[in-house]
C-alpha cells in the first residue's frame, strides 16, 4: 500500500499515462487474485466495493423489487437482514428460515420455504456469532431445483474456509476484505454469474465510454462507478496473494488446532456457557458464550482493562441469530482467532476468563 501511494497513485481507467496504467495493473491482478482463491472462471465478473455490505446491497437492491419473494436465514448479520426488511416495507416478501438453539439451519423448513416461487436465496456461509459452517452446497442443490439463485454472504469465510463458487454452487458470491483476506477495511466486493444481471446501486464515471450519458451495460464497470480506493485494492492484493501463498488449507488446519484449545480450556472455565458447535472442525475462528453471573459488557471491559484482551461483547449487528440462541437482549462475549494467533494467547485468554469467573 505504501508503495502504491508513493509510486502509483494515479487513477485506473481514467488517462494512459504510466500512473494510471499502474493503478489499473494494481486492480486487475487483485482480480485475477481474487479469481485464484474463489475459483472464478471469469475475473471481470469481480466487482470491487467498500465492504461485503456494499456488495450484499449490491446483490439485494439490484435483483429484488417490489412483489418478489426472497428467502433467508435466522443466523444473519444485519448487513442482510436490514437491506431486506427495507425491500420488504418496499412491497417485497421475506420468508425467515428458522434455527435451532445450537446454530444449525432447519433443512426440513428451508425446503419447505423453496417449495413457492422466489426471487432470491441469501445465506451466510458461516456465522458471525457462533462460527458454525452452513451446508452451502447441499442448500444450493435445493435452490436449483426450484429454479432459485442463491446469494451467498463469505464475510466470515473468505481466506479462512475453502470458498468455490463452483463447488458451493452459487450464484452470487459477497466478501470483505478486511478479515481473513488480510486486506485493508474499504475493502470487498461481488462476484455474480455469467448470464446474472443486476440493477447498478449507483452511476456515475467509470472511465470507459466517456461519451455515453447512459451505464456501461458490461461488467465490471456497470456496477463499479467513481474512483476506486486503489490503495485499498493494492493491500487487499497483496493480503489475497499472502493466502493463496500459505493456501487456505493450511490457514484452516492452524486456525481449526486454536479453535480446539479453546474450546476444551473453555470448558474448564467455572461458570463459562459456551455456544454453537463443539466440534472445532465445524466451524470458523470465532466462538461466543457467557459466563454466568457476569455480563458480557462487563467481562469485555475486564479482558481489556486488565489482561489486554480485546473482544467483541453485545448482539455483534445479529439480533435475529441471539433470538435463536436464546441470548437476546444481552448477547454473548465472542472471541476470534486467525492464522497469526499462537497457543499461548489462546492459553493466555483462558487463564484470564478462568480468573474473571473465580472473582
Amino acid at each position: 500500500m505504501l508503495d502504491c501511494l508513493e509510486r502509483i497513485g494515479g487513477s485506473p481507467g481514467r488517462s494512459g499515462h504510466r500512473m494510471a496504467v499502474a493503478a489499473a495493473r494494481v486492480v486487475a491482478e487483485t482480480r485475477v487474485a481474487l479469481g485464484e482463491l474463489f475459483n472464478i472462471d471469469d475475473p471481470s465478473r469481480i466487482v470491487l466495493t467498500k465492504n461485503v455490505t456494499e456488495a450484499l446491497n449490491q446483490a439485494l437492491y439490484g435483483l429484488v423489487g417490489q412483489g418478489d419473494r426472497v428467502i433467508t436465514t435466522a443466523i444473519e448479520h444485519n448487513s442482510v437482514m436490514r437491506p431486506l426488511r427495507h425491500l420488504e416495507q418496499k412491497g417485497a416478501e421475506i420468508s425467515v428460515v428458522p434455527g435451532s438453539p445450537d446454530g444449525a439451519l432447519d433443512l426440513e423448513s428451508l425446503a419447505l420455504a423453496l417449495e413457492r416461487p422466489a426471487r432470491l436465496l441469501v445465506l451466510t456461509h458461516a456465522s458471525n456469532v457462533i462460527g458454525n459452517v452452513l451446508p452451502v452446497a447441499e442448500v444450493a442443490c435445493l435452490a436449483h431445483a426450484q429454479g432459485i439463485p442463491v446469494l451467498l454472504d463469505a464475510a466470515q469465510t473468505a481466506g479462512a474456509w475453502p470458498v468455490d463458487v463452483q463447488a458451493l454452487g452459487v450464484d452470487m458470491l459477497a466478501f470483505t476484505g478486511h478479515k481473513a483476506l488480510f486486506g485493508p477495511t474499504g475493502t470487498g466486493g461481488l462476484w455474480l454469474r455469467e448470464g446474472l444481471e443486476l440493477e447498478p446501486l449507483v452511476r456515475g464515471g467509470t472511465g470507459s465510454n466517456s461519451e455515453l450519458e447512459l451505464q456501461p451495460d458490461f461488467l465490471p464497470d456497470q456496477l463499479e462507478s467513481g474512483t476506486l480506493n486503489v490503495v485499498g485494492i493494492a493491500g487487499l492484493g497483496a493480503g489475497v496473494s499472502h493466502v493463496l501463498a500459505c493456501g487456505v488449507g493450511t490457514i484452516r488446519d492452524h486456525e481449526g488446532c486454536l479453535g480446539a484449545r479453546f474450546l476444551d480450556g473453555l470448558r474448564q472455565v467455572p461458570r463459562a456457557r459456551p455456544l454453537g458447535p463443539q466440534d472445532a472442525a465445524a466451524r470458523v475462528g470465532l466462538a461466543s458464550f457467557n459466563l454466568d453471573g457476569v455480563s458480557p459488557s462487563d467481562v469485555g471491559l475486564i479482558l481489556d482493562r486488565r489482561f489486554g484482551i480485546m473482544c467483541r461483547i453485545g448482539l455483534h449487528c445479529a439480533p435475529a441469530a441471539h433470538q435463536a440462541l436464546g441470548t437476546y437482549p444481552v448477547g454473548t462475549v465472542r472471541f476470534s482467532w486467525s492464522a497469526f494467533t499462537t497457543e499461548g494467547e489462546i492459553d493466555a485468554a483462558i487463564e484470564a476468563l478462568a480468573t474473571i469467573a473465580r472473582g
